[in-house]
Protein backbone atom coordinates (compact mmCIF):
# COMPACT_ATOMS: atom_id res chain seq x y z
CA UNK A 1 0.00 0.00 0.00
CA UNK A 2 1.53 3.37 -0.47
CA UNK A 3 1.15 5.69 2.10
CA UNK A 4 2.99 8.45 0.95
CA UNK A 5 3.44 10.27 -2.30
CA UNK A 6 5.41 13.46 -2.55
CA UNK A 7 5.59 15.46 -5.56
CA UNK A 8 8.62 18.06 -6.37
CA UNK A 9 8.86 20.64 -9.10
CA UNK A 10 7.23 17.66 -11.50
CA UNK A 11 4.90 19.67 -14.15
CA UNK A 12 2.82 21.98 -12.80
CA UNK A 13 3.31 20.70 -9.63
CA UNK A 14 5.61 22.96 -7.35
CA UNK A 15 5.41 20.87 -4.20
CA UNK A 16 2.88 18.38 -3.04
CA UNK A 17 2.25 15.70 -0.05
CA UNK A 18 -0.51 12.90 -0.34
CA UNK A 19 -1.10 11.22 3.03
CA UNK A 20 -2.91 8.23 1.80
CA UNK A 21 -4.67 4.96 3.58
CA UNK A 22 -6.47 2.43 2.71
CA UNK A 23 -10.09 2.21 1.08
CA UNK A 24 -11.04 4.26 -1.70
CA UNK A 25 -9.05 7.67 -2.57
CA UNK A 26 -10.46 10.34 -4.96
CA UNK A 27 -8.35 13.35 -6.89
CA UNK A 28 -10.39 16.04 -8.21
CA UNK A 29 -10.31 19.15 -9.75
CA UNK A 30 -11.16 21.60 -12.67
CA UNK A 31 -9.84 20.60 -16.02
CA UNK A 32 -6.27 21.54 -17.05
CA UNK A 33 -5.66 21.67 -12.60
CA UNK A 34 -2.80 19.24 -12.82
CA UNK A 35 -4.51 16.05 -11.89
CA UNK A 36 -2.67 13.97 -14.65
CA UNK A 37 0.56 14.86 -12.90
CA UNK A 38 -0.67 13.00 -10.04
CA UNK A 39 -0.87 9.72 -12.26
CA UNK A 40 2.02 10.64 -14.23
CA UNK A 41 3.68 11.01 -11.41
CA UNK A 42 3.22 7.56 -9.81
CA UNK A 43 3.42 6.16 -13.26
CA UNK A 44 6.99 7.60 -13.51
CA UNK A 45 7.67 5.56 -9.83
CA UNK A 46 6.55 2.85 -11.04
CA UNK A 47 8.99 2.90 -14.24
CA UNK A 48 7.76 5.13 -16.32
CA UNK A 49 10.12 5.99 -19.45
CA UNK A 50 11.39 9.41 -18.17
CA UNK A 51 10.48 12.68 -19.62
CA UNK A 52 12.20 15.80 -19.16
CA UNK A 53 9.53 17.61 -20.26
CA UNK A 54 7.49 17.00 -16.73
CA UNK A 55 10.75 19.06 -15.21
CA UNK A 56 9.01 22.30 -13.86
CA UNK A 57 10.41 24.99 -15.38
CA UNK A 58 13.21 26.69 -13.57
CA UNK A 59 14.00 23.74 -11.94
CA UNK A 60 16.83 21.54 -12.60
CA UNK A 61 15.05 18.05 -11.56
CA UNK A 62 11.55 16.80 -10.70
CA UNK A 63 11.21 14.36 -7.61
CA UNK A 64 8.72 11.75 -6.97
CA UNK A 65 8.67 10.16 -3.64
CA UNK A 66 6.30 6.97 -2.38
CA UNK A 67 6.48 5.40 0.84
CA UNK A 68 5.40 1.98 0.81
CA UNK A 69 3.80 -0.78 3.16
CA UNK A 70 5.36 -3.68 1.36
CA UNK A 71 5.01 -8.18 1.92
CA UNK A 72 7.92 -10.13 3.60
CA UNK A 73 8.55 -11.69 0.28
CA UNK A 74 9.52 -8.17 -1.54
CA UNK A 75 11.06 -6.84 1.23
CA UNK A 76 13.68 -9.93 1.03
CA UNK A 77 14.14 -8.76 -2.79
CA UNK A 78 14.74 -5.16 -1.99
CA UNK A 79 17.25 -6.14 0.66
CA UNK A 80 19.38 -8.45 -1.49
CA UNK A 81 19.23 -5.02 -4.10
CA UNK A 82 21.43 -2.93 -0.88
CA UNK A 83 17.88 -1.40 -0.17
CA UNK A 84 16.55 -0.50 3.63
CA UNK A 85 13.65 -1.93 4.63
CA UNK A 86 12.17 -0.33 8.08
CA UNK A 87 8.82 -1.77 10.15
CA UNK A 88 7.70 -3.35 6.43
CA UNK A 89 7.83 -0.03 4.84
CA UNK A 90 10.38 0.95 2.20
CA UNK A 91 10.66 4.62 0.34
CA UNK A 92 11.03 4.75 -3.61
CA UNK A 93 12.22 7.61 -5.57
CA UNK A 94 12.48 8.71 -9.04
CA UNK A 95 14.13 11.34 -10.16
CA UNK A 96 14.08 12.97 -13.30
CA UNK A 97 16.84 15.45 -14.57
CA UNK A 98 16.35 18.44 -16.75
CA UNK A 99 18.53 16.97 -19.41
CA UNK A 100 16.43 13.73 -19.25
CA UNK A 101 18.90 11.87 -17.02
CA UNK A 102 16.93 9.22 -15.08
CA UNK A 103 17.77 8.16 -11.32
CA UNK A 104 15.74 5.57 -9.43
CA UNK A 105 16.51 4.76 -5.81
CA UNK A 106 14.85 2.01 -3.97
CA UNK A 107 15.20 1.70 0.09
CA UNK A 108 18.39 4.00 -0.05
CA UNK A 109 19.91 2.46 -2.60
CA UNK A 110 20.46 3.13 -6.23
CA UNK A 111 19.17 0.64 -9.13
CA UNK A 112 18.36 0.46 -12.39
CA UNK A 113 15.37 1.78 -13.55
CA UNK A 114 13.66 -1.58 -14.74
CA UNK A 115 14.27 -2.87 -11.05
CA UNK A 116 12.05 0.05 -9.89
CA UNK A 117 9.11 -1.01 -12.24
CA UNK A 118 9.57 -4.89 -11.34
CA UNK A 119 9.43 -4.13 -7.87
CA UNK A 120 6.76 -1.95 -7.60
CA UNK A 121 4.53 -3.89 -9.96
CA UNK A 122 3.90 -6.76 -7.18
CA UNK A 123 2.14 -3.88 -5.27
CA UNK A 124 0.57 -1.37 -7.96
CA UNK A 125 -1.02 -1.14 -10.93
CA UNK A 126 -2.11 1.97 -13.04
CA UNK A 127 -5.27 2.02 -14.97
CA UNK A 128 -5.47 4.42 -17.90
CA UNK A 129 -6.33 5.48 -20.82
CA UNK A 130 -3.99 3.76 -22.73
CA UNK A 131 -4.69 0.53 -20.15
CA UNK A 132 -8.46 0.80 -21.96
CA UNK A 133 -6.68 0.39 -25.08
CA UNK A 134 -4.47 -2.20 -23.72
CA UNK A 135 -7.84 -3.97 -22.98
CA UNK A 136 -8.35 -4.48 -26.85
CA UNK A 137 -5.30 -6.38 -27.59
CA UNK A 138 -5.29 -10.33 -27.14
CA UNK A 139 -2.04 -10.43 -24.98
CA UNK A 140 -3.67 -8.25 -22.12
CA UNK A 141 -6.89 -10.36 -22.71
CA UNK A 142 -5.08 -13.30 -22.09
CA UNK A 143 -3.48 -12.36 -19.11
CA UNK A 144 -6.80 -11.11 -17.88
CA UNK A 145 -7.82 -14.55 -18.69
CA UNK A 146 -4.68 -16.66 -16.94
CA UNK A 147 -5.16 -14.53 -13.71
CA UNK A 148 -8.58 -16.40 -12.74
CA UNK A 149 -7.53 -19.73 -14.97
CA UNK A 150 -4.01 -19.72 -13.09
CA UNK A 151 -2.61 -22.44 -14.87
CA UNK A 152 0.19 -24.17 -12.86
CA UNK A 153 1.95 -25.48 -15.89
CA UNK A 154 1.94 -21.90 -17.48
CA UNK A 155 5.43 -21.19 -15.99
CA UNK A 156 6.84 -24.55 -16.41
CA UNK A 157 6.00 -24.17 -20.47
CA UNK A 158 7.38 -20.74 -20.74
CA UNK A 159 10.36 -21.91 -19.54
CA UNK A 160 10.42 -24.56 -21.60
CA UNK A 161 9.20 -22.45 -24.96
CA UNK A 162 12.25 -20.28 -24.31
CA UNK A 163 14.64 -23.09 -23.99
CA UNK A 164 13.22 -24.41 -27.17
CA UNK A 165 13.39 -21.35 -28.86
CA UNK A 166 17.46 -20.89 -27.88
CA UNK A 167 18.31 -24.70 -28.72
CA UNK A 168 16.47 -24.18 -32.12
CA UNK A 169 18.76 -21.47 -33.04
CA UNK A 170 21.95 -22.52 -32.02
CA UNK A 171 20.46 -26.08 -34.04
CA UNK A 172 19.85 -24.30 -36.89
CA UNK A 173 23.23 -22.14 -36.80
CA UNK A 174 25.06 -25.54 -36.80
CA UNK A 175 23.23 -27.31 -39.40
CA UNK A 176 23.87 -24.07 -41.54
CA UNK A 177 27.18 -24.12 -40.97
CA UNK A 178 27.59 -27.95 -41.21
CA UNK A 179 29.29 -27.74 -44.88
CA UNK A 180 31.91 -25.07 -44.11
CA UNK A 181 32.31 -26.97 -40.21
CA UNK A 182 32.99 -30.32 -42.56
CA UNK A 183 35.65 -28.44 -45.07
CA UNK A 184 36.87 -26.97 -42.39
CA UNK A 185 37.42 -30.37 -40.44
CA UNK A 186 39.46 -31.62 -43.55
CA UNK A 187 41.65 -29.23 -43.84
CA UNK A 188 42.55 -29.81 -40.06
CA UNK A 189 43.39 -33.17 -40.60
CA UNK A 190 44.89 -33.17 -43.30
CA UNK A 191 47.18 -30.48 -41.60
CA UNK A 192 47.38 -32.28 -38.67
CA UNK A 193 48.83 -35.82 -40.49
CA UNK A 194 51.10 -33.97 -42.42
CA UNK A 195 52.60 -32.63 -39.75
CA UNK A 196 52.42 -35.72 -37.79
CA UNK A 197 54.02 -37.45 -40.31
CA UNK A 198 57.08 -35.60 -40.34
CA UNK A 199 57.41 -35.19 -36.69
CA UNK A 200 59.50 -32.29 -36.10
CA UNK A 201 60.48 -31.65 -32.75
CA UNK A 202 60.78 -28.01 -31.07
CA UNK A 203 63.86 -26.09 -32.63
CA UNK A 204 64.59 -28.60 -34.89
CA UNK A 205 64.95 -26.44 -38.10
CA UNK A 206 67.38 -24.26 -36.29
CA UNK A 207 69.62 -27.15 -35.34
CA UNK A 208 69.71 -28.62 -38.51
CA UNK A 209 70.94 -25.34 -40.21
CA UNK A 210 73.42 -24.97 -37.80
CA UNK A 211 75.00 -29.13 -38.36
CA UNK A 212 74.08 -28.61 -42.42
CA UNK A 213 76.46 -25.53 -42.46
CA UNK A 214 78.99 -27.00 -40.29
CA UNK A 215 79.16 -30.01 -42.53
CA UNK A 216 79.60 -28.13 -45.94
CA UNK A 217 82.00 -25.49 -44.13
CA UNK A 218 84.24 -29.05 -43.17
CA UNK A 219 87.62 -28.30 -45.16
CA UNK A 220 87.98 -24.02 -43.97
CA UNK A 221 87.02 -25.29 -40.26
CA UNK A 222 89.64 -28.25 -40.16
CA UNK A 223 91.85 -25.23 -41.98
CA UNK A 224 91.10 -22.88 -38.91
CA UNK A 225 91.14 -25.48 -36.31
CA UNK A 226 94.50 -26.70 -37.24
CA UNK A 227 96.15 -23.26 -37.03
CA UNK A 228 94.85 -22.76 -33.81
CA UNK A 229 96.16 -26.18 -32.36
CA UNK A 230 99.63 -25.13 -34.22
CA UNK A 231 99.59 -21.79 -32.54
CA UNK A 232 98.63 -23.24 -29.11
CA UNK A 233 100.72 -26.71 -29.50
CA UNK A 234 103.34 -25.71 -31.98
CA UNK A 235 104.58 -27.37 -35.01
CA UNK A 236 105.13 -31.36 -34.59
CA UNK A 237 107.56 -31.24 -37.87
CA UNK A 238 109.29 -28.43 -36.20
CA UNK A 239 110.11 -28.61 -32.52
CA UNK A 240 112.25 -25.57 -32.08
CA UNK A 241 109.02 -23.46 -33.48
CA UNK A 242 107.48 -21.32 -30.69
CA UNK A 243 104.32 -22.05 -29.61
CA UNK A 244 101.72 -20.75 -26.73
CA UNK A 245 101.74 -23.79 -25.03
CA UNK A 246 105.72 -23.41 -24.88
CA UNK A 247 106.17 -19.60 -24.23
CA UNK A 248 103.55 -20.05 -20.58
CA UNK A 249 105.90 -23.15 -19.82
CA UNK A 250 108.82 -20.93 -20.07
CA UNK A 251 107.07 -17.82 -18.41
CA UNK A 252 105.45 -19.73 -15.82
CA UNK A 253 109.33 -21.16 -15.21
CA UNK A 254 111.29 -17.88 -15.10
CA UNK A 255 108.22 -16.06 -12.86
CA UNK A 256 108.61 -19.03 -10.25
CA UNK A 257 112.41 -18.62 -10.09
CA UNK A 258 111.71 -14.63 -9.21
CA UNK A 259 109.20 -15.47 -6.44
CA UNK A 260 111.86 -18.18 -4.97
CA UNK A 261 113.94 -15.11 -4.49
CA UNK A 262 111.55 -12.20 -3.91
CA UNK A 263 108.20 -13.13 -2.02
CA UNK A 264 106.25 -10.10 -3.69
CA UNK A 265 106.29 -11.72 -7.72
CA UNK A 266 104.25 -15.03 -5.73
CA UNK A 267 101.35 -13.28 -7.78
CA UNK A 268 102.50 -13.10 -10.97
CA UNK A 269 104.08 -17.25 -10.73
CA UNK A 270 100.43 -18.55 -9.73
CA UNK A 271 99.05 -16.32 -12.20
CA UNK A 272 101.78 -17.75 -14.87
CA UNK A 273 100.66 -21.38 -13.51
CA UNK A 274 97.01 -21.24 -13.98
CA UNK A 275 97.90 -19.43 -17.43
CA UNK A 276 99.84 -22.31 -18.71
CA UNK A 277 97.15 -24.73 -17.46
CA UNK A 278 94.44 -23.20 -19.80
CA UNK A 279 96.73 -23.14 -22.25
CA UNK A 280 97.25 -26.71 -22.23
CA UNK A 281 93.21 -27.52 -21.83
CA UNK A 282 92.55 -25.32 -24.94
CA UNK A 283 94.83 -26.81 -27.03
CA UNK A 284 93.23 -30.35 -25.88
CA UNK A 285 89.99 -29.12 -26.20
CA UNK A 286 90.90 -27.32 -29.93
CA UNK A 287 92.63 -30.90 -30.78
CA UNK A 288 89.28 -32.76 -29.81
CA UNK A 289 87.24 -30.47 -32.25
CA UNK A 290 89.81 -31.02 -34.39
CA UNK A 291 89.30 -34.86 -34.16
CA UNK A 292 85.96 -35.02 -34.68
CA UNK A 293 85.90 -32.42 -38.35
CA UNK A 294 85.20 -35.55 -40.02
CA UNK A 295 83.91 -35.65 -43.35
CA UNK A 296 80.29 -37.47 -43.20
CA UNK A 297 78.52 -37.31 -46.62
CA UNK A 298 75.59 -39.26 -45.85
CA UNK A 299 75.07 -37.49 -42.82
CA UNK A 300 75.41 -33.94 -44.90
CA UNK A 301 72.75 -35.60 -47.27
CA UNK A 302 70.30 -36.93 -44.64
CA UNK A 303 70.50 -32.95 -43.03
CA UNK A 304 69.53 -31.49 -46.19
CA UNK A 305 66.61 -33.95 -46.89
CA UNK A 306 65.34 -33.62 -43.32
CA UNK A 307 65.13 -29.85 -44.19
CA UNK A 308 63.22 -30.07 -47.15
CA UNK A 309 60.64 -31.70 -45.20
CA UNK A 310 60.80 -29.61 -42.69
CA UNK A 311 60.75 -26.41 -45.22
CA UNK A 312 57.62 -27.67 -46.33
CA UNK A 313 56.05 -27.78 -43.25
CA UNK A 314 57.23 -23.77 -42.85
CA UNK A 315 55.69 -22.75 -45.72
CA UNK A 316 51.98 -23.86 -44.87
CA UNK A 317 51.90 -23.67 -41.06
CA UNK A 318 53.99 -21.15 -39.57
CA UNK A 319 57.54 -19.08 -40.56
CA UNK A 320 59.77 -21.49 -37.96
CA UNK A 321 58.93 -25.10 -36.17
CA UNK A 322 57.90 -23.93 -32.94
CA UNK A 323 54.81 -22.14 -35.36
CA UNK A 324 54.10 -25.14 -36.90
CA UNK A 325 53.48 -26.85 -33.47
CA UNK A 326 51.70 -24.12 -31.85
CA UNK A 327 49.63 -24.33 -35.08
CA UNK A 328 48.99 -27.89 -34.47
CA UNK A 329 48.27 -27.51 -30.70
CA UNK A 330 45.73 -24.70 -31.80
CA UNK A 331 43.91 -26.61 -34.78
CA UNK A 332 43.90 -29.93 -32.58
CA UNK A 333 41.69 -28.06 -30.24
CA UNK A 334 39.67 -26.57 -32.91
CA UNK A 335 39.11 -29.80 -34.69
CA UNK A 336 37.60 -31.36 -31.08
CA UNK A 337 35.30 -28.15 -31.07
CA UNK A 338 34.24 -28.80 -34.91
CA UNK A 339 33.65 -32.51 -34.12
CA UNK A 340 31.93 -31.49 -30.81
CA UNK A 341 29.40 -29.54 -33.31
CA UNK A 342 28.40 -33.04 -34.71
CA UNK A 343 27.45 -34.34 -31.14
CA UNK A 344 26.31 -31.03 -29.86
CA UNK A 345 23.35 -31.38 -33.10
CA UNK A 346 22.48 -34.63 -32.08
CA UNK A 347 22.03 -33.67 -28.46
CA UNK A 348 20.23 -30.55 -29.09
CA UNK A 349 17.69 -32.50 -31.78
CA UNK A 350 17.09 -35.21 -28.86
CA UNK A 351 16.53 -31.84 -26.64
CA UNK A 352 13.71 -30.10 -28.90
CA UNK A 353 12.17 -33.72 -28.97
CA UNK A 354 11.90 -34.14 -25.62
CA UNK A 355 10.78 -30.24 -25.08
CA UNK A 356 8.03 -30.47 -28.06
CA UNK A 357 6.43 -33.38 -26.12
CA UNK A 358 6.38 -31.22 -22.43
CA UNK A 359 5.02 -28.55 -24.41
CA UNK A 360 2.27 -30.12 -26.23
CA UNK A 361 0.93 -31.38 -22.67
CA UNK A 362 0.92 -28.56 -20.48
CA UNK A 363 -0.18 -26.39 -23.82
CA UNK A 364 -3.04 -29.14 -23.21
CA UNK A 365 -3.37 -29.03 -19.62
CA UNK A 366 -3.03 -24.91 -20.33
CA UNK A 367 -5.77 -24.62 -22.61
CA UNK A 368 -8.20 -26.71 -20.41
CA UNK A 369 -7.83 -24.20 -17.64
CA UNK A 370 -8.47 -21.54 -19.89
CA UNK A 371 -11.75 -23.03 -21.46
CA UNK A 372 -12.99 -23.62 -17.96
CA UNK A 373 -11.82 -20.09 -16.72
CA UNK A 374 -13.14 -18.56 -19.83
CA UNK A 375 -17.18 -19.73 -18.82
CA UNK A 376 -16.55 -18.51 -15.42
CA UNK A 377 -15.19 -15.07 -15.54
CA UNK A 378 -17.13 -14.21 -18.63
CA UNK A 379 -20.37 -14.91 -16.37
CA UNK A 380 -18.69 -12.97 -13.28
CA UNK A 381 -18.12 -9.78 -15.31
CA UNK A 382 -21.41 -10.03 -17.22
CA UNK A 383 -23.00 -9.45 -13.58
CA UNK A 384 -21.12 -6.85 -13.07
CA UNK A 385 -21.81 -4.80 -16.15
CA UNK A 386 -25.65 -5.49 -15.75
CA UNK A 387 -24.79 -3.32 -12.87
CA UNK A 388 -23.22 -0.66 -14.50
CA UNK A 389 -26.39 0.03 -16.19
CA UNK A 390 -25.57 -2.68 -18.80
CA UNK A 391 -28.09 -5.48 -18.69
CA UNK A 392 -27.86 -6.93 -21.85
CA UNK A 393 -24.10 -6.72 -22.56
CA UNK A 394 -22.43 -10.20 -23.60
CA UNK A 395 -19.36 -10.69 -22.74
CA UNK A 396 -17.17 -13.93 -23.75
CA UNK A 397 -13.32 -15.18 -24.11
CA UNK A 398 -13.19 -17.46 -27.37
CA UNK A 399 -10.20 -19.62 -26.85
CA UNK A 400 -9.55 -21.09 -30.20
CA UNK A 401 -6.54 -23.47 -30.86
CA UNK A 402 -3.10 -21.72 -32.42
CA UNK A 403 0.36 -23.16 -33.25
CA UNK A 404 2.76 -23.23 -30.03
CA UNK A 405 3.58 -19.60 -29.00
CA UNK A 406 5.20 -18.06 -25.70
CA UNK A 407 2.07 -18.75 -23.86
CA UNK A 408 0.78 -21.79 -25.14
CA UNK A 409 -1.43 -22.73 -27.90
CA UNK A 410 -4.83 -20.90 -27.52
CA UNK A 411 -5.71 -17.49 -29.72
CA UNK A 412 -7.15 -15.59 -27.08
CA UNK A 413 -10.25 -13.04 -28.08
CA UNK A 414 -12.81 -11.31 -26.05
CA UNK A 415 -15.90 -10.80 -28.05
CA UNK A 416 -18.74 -8.16 -26.52
CA UNK A 417 -22.00 -6.57 -27.63
CA UNK A 418 -23.42 -3.81 -25.72
CA UNK A 419 -27.51 -4.90 -26.80
CA UNK A 420 -29.65 -7.50 -27.50
CA UNK A 421 -29.45 -8.54 -30.73
CA UNK A 422 -26.29 -7.98 -31.76
CA UNK A 423 -23.89 -10.44 -32.42
CA UNK A 424 -20.48 -10.28 -29.94
CA UNK A 425 -17.74 -8.93 -31.66
CA UNK A 426 -13.85 -8.49 -30.83
CA UNK A 427 -14.08 -5.88 -27.78
CA UNK A 428 -11.67 -3.08 -29.24
CA UNK A 429 -13.81 -2.70 -32.74
CA UNK A 430 -17.54 -2.51 -31.07
CA UNK A 431 -17.13 -1.25 -27.39
CA UNK A 432 -16.70 2.48 -27.31
CA UNK A 433 -14.66 4.80 -24.35
CA UNK A 434 -17.34 4.21 -22.33
CA UNK A 435 -17.84 0.66 -22.94
CA UNK A 436 -14.58 0.00 -22.35
CA UNK A 437 -14.08 2.04 -19.18
CA UNK A 438 -17.25 -0.47 -17.63
CA UNK A 439 -15.31 -3.30 -18.83
CA UNK A 440 -12.31 -3.08 -17.28
CA UNK A 441 -13.63 -1.85 -14.35
CA UNK A 442 -16.21 -4.56 -14.15
CA UNK A 443 -12.90 -7.20 -14.91
CA UNK A 444 -10.73 -5.49 -12.14
CA UNK A 445 -13.49 -5.74 -9.64
CA UNK A 446 -14.28 -9.55 -10.28
CA UNK A 447 -10.63 -10.54 -10.33
CA UNK A 448 -9.48 -8.52 -7.42
CA UNK A 449 -11.84 -10.58 -5.47
CA UNK A 450 -8.96 -12.46 -3.86
CA UNK A 451 -6.40 -9.81 -3.99
CA UNK A 452 -5.49 -7.50 -1.05
CA UNK A 453 -2.62 -5.34 -0.22
CA UNK A 454 -2.29 -4.07 -3.30
CA UNK A 455 -2.67 -0.58 -4.96
CA UNK A 456 -5.40 -0.40 -8.16
CA UNK A 457 -5.13 3.73 -10.01
CA UNK A 458 -7.51 4.49 -12.22
CA UNK A 459 -6.88 7.50 -14.32
CA UNK A 460 -10.87 8.63 -15.30
CA UNK A 461 -12.09 5.03 -15.39
CA UNK A 462 -15.57 6.77 -15.85
CA UNK A 463 -14.91 8.47 -19.26
CA UNK A 464 -17.70 8.40 -21.24
CA UNK A 465 -20.43 7.72 -18.31
CA UNK A 466 -22.13 9.75 -15.99
CA UNK A 467 -25.50 9.69 -13.81
CA UNK A 468 -26.92 6.26 -12.71
CA UNK A 469 -23.58 5.01 -14.36
CA UNK A 470 -21.76 6.83 -12.20
CA UNK A 471 -22.74 5.87 -8.80
CA UNK A 472 -22.34 2.31 -9.69
CA UNK A 473 -18.64 2.95 -10.82
CA UNK A 474 -18.06 4.33 -7.16
CA UNK A 475 -19.48 1.47 -5.97
CA UNK A 476 -17.36 -1.08 -7.50
CA UNK A 477 -14.47 1.12 -6.95
CA UNK A 478 -15.81 1.10 -3.12
CA UNK A 479 -15.92 -2.69 -3.56
CA UNK A 480 -12.92 -3.31 -4.99
CA UNK A 481 -10.79 -0.98 -2.14
CA UNK A 482 -12.38 -3.43 0.22
CA UNK A 483 -9.10 -5.53 -0.52
CA UNK A 484 -6.81 -3.46 -1.94
CA UNK A 485 -6.21 0.47 -2.01
CA UNK A 486 -7.81 2.20 -4.89
CA UNK A 487 -6.84 5.61 -6.22
CA UNK A 488 -9.29 7.25 -8.83
CA UNK A 489 -8.83 10.50 -10.46
CA UNK A 490 -12.11 11.33 -11.71
CA UNK A 491 -14.42 14.04 -12.85
CA UNK A 492 -17.93 12.24 -11.64
CA UNK A 493 -19.11 13.55 -8.64
CA UNK A 494 -21.04 10.33 -8.56
CA UNK A 495 -17.53 8.80 -7.99
CA UNK A 496 -15.52 11.01 -5.53
CA UNK A 497 -18.58 10.60 -3.38
CA UNK A 498 -18.09 6.98 -2.70
CA UNK A 499 -14.16 7.70 -1.33
CA UNK A 500 -13.17 7.63 2.14
CA UNK A 501 -10.29 10.23 1.00
CA UNK A 502 -10.77 13.53 -1.08
CA UNK A 503 -8.13 15.01 -2.41
CA UNK A 504 -8.54 18.26 -5.10
CA UNK A 505 -5.63 19.16 -6.53
CA UNK A 506 -6.11 23.34 -7.59
CA UNK A 507 -3.97 25.66 -9.80
CA UNK A 508 -2.94 29.02 -8.95
CA UNK A 509 -1.76 31.80 -11.97
CA UNK A 510 0.11 34.49 -11.13
CA UNK A 511 0.48 36.16 -14.41
CA UNK A 512 3.76 34.48 -14.95
CA UNK A 513 3.71 30.66 -13.64
CA UNK A 514 0.70 28.48 -12.95
CA UNK A 515 1.34 26.38 -9.76
CA UNK A 516 -0.92 22.89 -8.76
CA UNK A 517 -1.30 21.75 -5.07
CA UNK A 518 -3.18 19.52 -3.69
CA UNK A 519 -4.81 19.21 -0.81
CA UNK A 520 -7.49 17.02 1.69
CA UNK A 521 -10.63 17.90 1.86
CA UNK A 522 -12.66 17.72 4.96
CA UNK A 523 -17.05 17.27 4.92
CA UNK A 524 -17.85 20.41 4.55
CA UNK A 525 -15.46 20.87 1.58
CA UNK A 526 -16.18 17.63 0.30
CA UNK A 527 -20.09 19.09 -0.20
CA UNK A 528 -18.80 22.13 -1.95
CA UNK A 529 -16.09 20.19 -4.04
CA UNK A 530 -19.15 17.71 -5.55
CA UNK A 531 -21.56 20.89 -5.92
CA UNK A 532 -19.02 22.69 -8.16
CA UNK A 533 -18.22 18.65 -10.26
CA UNK A 534 -22.17 18.66 -10.35
CA UNK A 535 -23.29 22.11 -11.68
CA UNK A 536 -19.92 23.99 -11.86
CA UNK A 537 -21.12 26.61 -8.73
CA UNK A 538 -19.44 25.33 -5.37
CA UNK A 539 -21.56 27.69 -3.27
CA UNK A 540 -25.11 26.86 -4.80
CA UNK A 541 -27.13 26.20 -1.95
CA UNK A 542 -29.07 23.37 -3.83
CA UNK A 543 -26.09 21.96 -5.25
CA UNK A 544 -24.44 22.03 -2.23
CA UNK A 545 -27.49 20.00 -0.75
CA UNK A 546 -27.64 17.89 -3.76
CA UNK A 547 -24.01 16.86 -2.76
CA UNK A 548 -24.51 15.74 0.93
CA UNK A 549 -27.52 13.93 -0.12
CA UNK A 550 -25.22 12.00 -2.73
CA UNK A 551 -22.52 11.73 0.43
CA UNK A 552 -24.94 10.25 2.74
CA UNK A 553 -26.07 7.83 -0.17
CA UNK A 554 -22.36 6.63 -0.83
CA UNK A 555 -22.20 6.18 3.02
CA UNK A 556 -25.31 4.18 3.38
CA UNK A 557 -23.33 1.76 0.85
Amino acid sequence: MLTTLRLTAFGVVDGAELDLGPGLTALTGETGAGKTMIVSGLGHLLGARADAGIVRRGADKAVVEGRWEVPPGLAARITELGGTVEDGEVVTLRQVAASGRSRAVVGGAGVPVSALADLLSEVATIHGQSGQMRLSTPERQRELLDTLAAPPELPRYQANFAERRIAAAELSQLESESQARAREVDMLRFGLDEIEAVAPHPGEDDALSGEQARLMDLDELRRLAGGAHEALSGDEADYDAPSVVSLTGATRKLLTDLADRDADARDLASRATELGMFATDLAADVAGYLDDLVADPLRLEAVGLRRQQLAGLTRKYGASIDEVLAWAEQSAARLNTLDGSDVRIVLLRDRIRELDAALESDAAAISTARHRAAGVLAEAVKHELAALAMPNAELRFDVTAAPLGPNGADRIELMFSANPGSDPAPLGKVASGGELSRVRLALEVVLAEGASSHTFVFDEVDAGVGGAVGIEIGRRLQRLARRSQVIVVTHLAQVAAFADAHFVVAKANDGQVTTSGVRRLDDAERAGELARMMGGDPDSRIGVEHAAELLTQARGR
